[in-house]
């Protein structure tokens, strides 16, 4: 773990799009990333919870963030693009990019996945991820100094059964992050994953309807290792599969 008490401007005049930021962790890393210095544009499918996130950021006196609703499972290939163009033309570059939002759908074994389901949890968790990082990258090699975050699970490092999507996309988005950390190995661009591990989040709940929420930490209090890849303190960590908690 890094340290939980980091520089209070660490993050200073950056701009770092956080995407799933309506609730949960992508609402902790908006928050946390806000607190210390930067502008955050958030994305998410649900408008109503984007501008909770938002009405908090600016009831605390953080950076003004912005706010796009944005349908990763439903927006046309067109649409990711027009995003990144919109995101130049409004800030001309992006310091930073966490991929928070995923899609778990249901569990099932891999003899009666349904199709149609397994489709749309690939696109929310894999593709989608892949089409707005590559909107995005002409932004990112804007800046002097960039970070791009996917969020992963410990599910995406080793298989377990009846995880079927999701867990199959969460093994996909390292080998993402891995390839796209190669490819920008001698670029300012850094490029790593965090396995937020078992957390008080909807996905959690949904998942373990049987298990007491209050026994995980708050997705606030795992923000350590989120906040020193979005710093400069990070520059010459790429490509590493990291966790939030031991």
């Amino acid at each position: 773990m890094q340290e939980n008490h980091p520089e209070k401007e660490l993050l200073k005049e950056r701009i770092i799009l956080v995407t799933g930021a309506g609730s949960g962790i992508g609402q902790a890393a908006a928050k946390a990333f806000a607190e210390h210095g930067a502008t955050v544009v958030l994305l998410g499918r649900n408008e109503r919870k984007l501008e909770t996130t938002y009405d908090l950021i600016e009831a605390a006196g953080w950076p003004t963030p912005a706010l796009i609703p944005f349908d990763l499972e439903k927006a046309p290939v067109d649409d990711y693009y027009a995003l990144g163009e919109s995101l130049y033309h409004e800030f001309g570059q992006l310091h930073g990019l966490l991929h928070n939002a995923a899609q778990l759908a249901l569990l099932s074994r891999i003899d009666d996945f349904d199709p149609e389901t397994w489709n749309k949890v690939i696109q929310v968790n894999l593709t989608a991820a892949f089409m707005l990082t590559q909107a995005c990258l002409p932004l990112l090699r804007k800046a002097d100094d960039a970070s791009i975050i996917f969020t992963s699970d410990q599910l995406g490092r080793k298989g377990k059964a009846y995880w079927g999507a999701y867990g199959v996309s969460k093994f996909a988005i390292e080998g993402l992050m891995q390839t796209l950390a190669h490819e920008l190995e001698d670029s300012q661009i850094r490029v790593n994953s965090i396995a937020p591990g078992p957390t008080q989040t909807a996905l959690r709940a949904w998942a373990y309807p049987g298990e007491d929420p209050s026994t995980l930490p708050l997705p606030e209090s795992i923000m350590a290792n989120y906040l020193y890849l979005m710093g400069p303190d990070s520059k010459k960590t790429n490509g590493q599969a990291l966790s939030a908690q031991p």
